[in-house]
């Protein structure tokens, strides 16, 4: 019996089929539910066209009609139900050229990239398989759907998805489908950086990020990511560290940063199209792991908790003794976490010296700043107050 996320999607596959139509679950859900892992969201194929769809459901969505994507709500969640299809020749090898629609299930299973992924399932849970995934789920594999060049050649984006996959899921590439990524590597220079940067965070995410990052390198694949051309043996290093269990974006690039460029975070992020709060995340805590061996109050303060963290993970991924309960303990019983946590502003300067706006201000606070921080002077207006009117 369906449950959780397809029992909830259930009702659109009945309507579908009550109407003469095939619906089936497809792609990624279908995948994890044979491997028993959290399913996010579901897809769904259908014999309808487009148009048939839309006739069928009160509200819809033509969010990628000209693929025969329609997204369908359904209390306040939307599904998106997309017609069987096939696709022609591909330009910059991620779009097709052209869709045709057809009444076929296994002509589209067909296109999709792997045969774990080329899966369907009806209303009543059975799954139909004509590509054999289910055989490649049970050995562990990721195979190619038909001829693995074709696939490649069709999107290359989807060589990162393998290489994905293998960090995610602990699989193993099949060698036809691995040769064909070494063949084919190049053709991810015509890819979006922006997915392939997606694909890339997916992998140092996994609980086989090893794995994942030993075919960055046995693919030859790194020659055509940005900024790696030249990175073989920092990748090989990576293959080495401690990553931890429990990771999130920010860590895992500070991580990989911290191998292939440390003293250029920022500029290599670039490269990737990363946000700018990554970037900057990023270079703030490789400067501080690079420059502070050992925390003091003032460090600690400028550090900040989120960079504090980053940090003291990277120590220990790399093996460098530290005690971070200890560390982050120190930095909570700092007199102040933050500037806006002082008891003065710069007004009260102005007011205290009558003196004009300008830069001394932030001059003047930068060093009230440092004295409360290092214990120096109490964070009270009228202690403040007497110094600055001392040291002035």
């Amino acid at each position: 019996m369906l449950t959780g996320k397809f029992k909830e999607a259930l009702p659109l596959l009945e309507t579908l089929t009550t109407d003469g139509y095939e619906a089936y679950f497809v792609g990624g859900s279908v995948r994890d539910v044979i491997l028993n892992r959290p399913i996010a969201d579901v897809d769904i194929a259908t014999s309808a066209y487009p148009e048939e769809v839309k006739k069928l459901f009160s509200h819809t969505i033509d969010t990628g009609i000209q693929h025969g994507t329609v997204t369908v709500m359904m209390e306040k969640e939307g599904y998106e139900i997309t017609t069987f299809r096939t696709e022609s020749t591909y330009q910059d090898y991620r779009r097709p050229d052209e869709v045709t629609f057809v009444r076929s299930l296994k002509e589209d299973l067909k296109r999709r990239d792997f045969t774990m992924n080329a899966i369907a399932m009806d209303q009543f849970g059975i799954l139909h398989d004509p590509y054999q995934g289910q055989a490649a789920i049970v050995a562990q594999i990721i195979e190619a759907v038909g001829i693995a060049d074709e696939r490649f050649s069709e999107d290359a984006l989807r060589m990162m998805r393998a290489l994905r996959f293998v960090s995610q899921l602990g699989f193993t590439l099949e060698l036809a489908t691995k040769n064909a990524i070494k063949n084919n590597r190049a053709l991810l220079e015509h890819i979006a950086v922006e997915r392939c940067y997606v694909e890339m965070t997916k992998l140092l995410l996994g609980s086989n990020v090893q794995q994942g990052l030993a075919l960055i390198t046995d693919t030859n694949i790194y020659q055509h990511l940005p900024g790696l051309a030249e990175a073989a043996t920092s990748l090989e290093k990576l293959q080495t560290i401690n990553w931890p269990s429990e990771r999130q974006p920010q860590l895992v690039w500070t991580l990989f940063c911290s191998e292939v460029a440390p003293l250029e975070a920022k500029r290599f992020l670039k490269k990737w199209k990363a946000s700018n709060e990554m970037m900057t995340a990023v270079s703030h805590a490789l400067t501080y792991y690079q420059t502070v061996p050992v925390w003091s109050s003032l460090t600690l303060y400028d550090a900040g908790e989120a960079t504090i963290t980053l940090v003291e993970q990277l120590k220990r991924a790399h093996n460098i003794a530290t005690d971070t309960t200890e560390v982050l303990e120190q930095y909570h019983q700092l007199p102040i976490q933050n500037r806006h946590q002082l008891a003065v502003s710069g007004h009260d300067l102005m007011l205290w010296l009558e003196k004009a706006p300008g830069a001394w201000i932030a001059t003047l606070i930068r060093k009230i700043e440092v004295a409360v921080v290092e214990g120096l002077l109490a964070n009270e207006a009228s202690a403040i107050r007497e110094w600055v009117e001392n040291e002035n």
